[in-house]
């Protein structure tokens, strides 16, 4: 079995404070994940000063006087900043990655030798952007948060028509409010994208807690990706709907434990862990009283208990009736003469 991509979203959760995106990713190396993900933009290339900030940012900043423009200024990362994250990945031994959420940030992830763009919802209808990723990245991960189906395909054919192979393409059904009601998951509809465009499919999840995602992995979910912080109750806005540092390790240690249990052949058999038991918990067929030899086997003086290294209680109609060719104390296992 595929192993599970697990994504360790650090985001702007660092609330533009290296120091802190240092902590995040010693996180993110004791969980476990594979990757370690930050967010690339310009801030005056990713919104206009008009841009309002969304309700879920209001509410979660405790902020509604500054615009989206001023609120992502103090979350940016600087060039510097990206070098010494990428370096300090390469200390750690886990792999950096990043989001662009611009053109020219698209450019300079790729400078910094990224081979994989991870598509944020909120650009999958933005064709120059699309085409841009698609002629630069040889590997792509898409999240469909507010998306249709019509969405995806369109974003969908311009990676392909780019020349990029549907093996490595990978959708990310999501759902984009943080923290998203339970209510509004949808999680049936990973599968339709699977079904509907013969690519890997995996959750980004804006969920409190972490069922949802071990949920999406017992369903197929070949990419999970999640937002993390060193404590929920920073500032910033993405900050509520993710997990503390405990709950990131449990979320992995859970995605790894469901990978096991659903990596068998599909077969119904006896597993090599539970042989030893057979014998133990099942019954034979044993005399319930002393049995003298002659007597006839009756439910009256035999039964069924453990061990089950005897004549198997499945076979009761053929020993009932039959005659004891030897003595029996209660408890004996049962044996026929043959």
């Amino acid at each position: 079995m595929q192993k599970v991509i697990i994504i360790a979203e650090a985001g702007v959760n660092h609330n533009g404070d290296i120091n802190i995106a240092k902590k995040l990713i010693d996180v993110a190396v004791e969980a476990g994940v594979d990757y370690v993900k930050f967010q690339t933009f310009k801030s005056e290339n990713l919104v206009s000063k008009l841009a309002k900030k969304a309700t879920y940012q209001i509410e979660n900043t405790k902020d509604a006087t500054e615009n989206q423009l001023q609120m992502l200024k103090k979350l940016e990362l600087s060039h510097e900043q990206h070098n010494e994250l990428v370096c300090y990945c390469k200390q750690k031994n886990i792999s950096f990655f990043s989001t662009a959420f611009d053109l020219d940030s698209l450019s300079y992830l790729k400078e910094l030798g990224l081979t994989i763009v991870k598509i944020p919802s909120g650009e999958i209808t933005n064709l120059p952007y699309l085409r841009k990723a698609a002629t630069i990245f040889s590997e792509v991960i898409i999240s469909s948060g507010m998306s249709t189906m019509e969405d995806i395909k369109n974003a969908l054919k311009i990676f392909i028509e780019a020349g990029i192979s549907k093996s490595k393409i990978s959708i990310l059904h999501c759902n984009t409010e943080y923290p998203t009601p339970m209510q509004d998951v949808n999680l049936y509809a990973m599968l339709s994208i699977q079904k509907e465009f013969g690519v890997s499919v995996g959750y980004s999840d804006h969920t409190l807690g972490i069922e949802v995602p071990i949920a999406a992995v017992a369903l197929g979910a070949k990419v999970i990706e999640k937002h993390f912080t060193l404590d929920r109750s920073l500032s910033g806005p993405d900050q509520l709907a993710s997990l503390e540092p405990a709950e990131l390790k449990a979320m992995v240690r859970a995605v790894r434990n469901i990978e096991l249990v659903i990596s068998g052949n599909g077969i119904k058999q006896p597993s090599e862990s539970e042989k030893k038991n057979i014998e133990i918990a099942r019954k034979s067929i044993v005399a319930k009283t002393d049995i003298l030899k002659g007597e006839v086997f009756s439910e009256n003086n035999i039964t069924t208990k453990r061990p089950g290294n005897g004549i198997s209680p499945m076979l009761w109609d053929e020993v009932i009736g039959r005659v004891a060719h030897i003595n029996f104390n209660a408890d004996d296992l049962i044996y026929l003469d043959k």
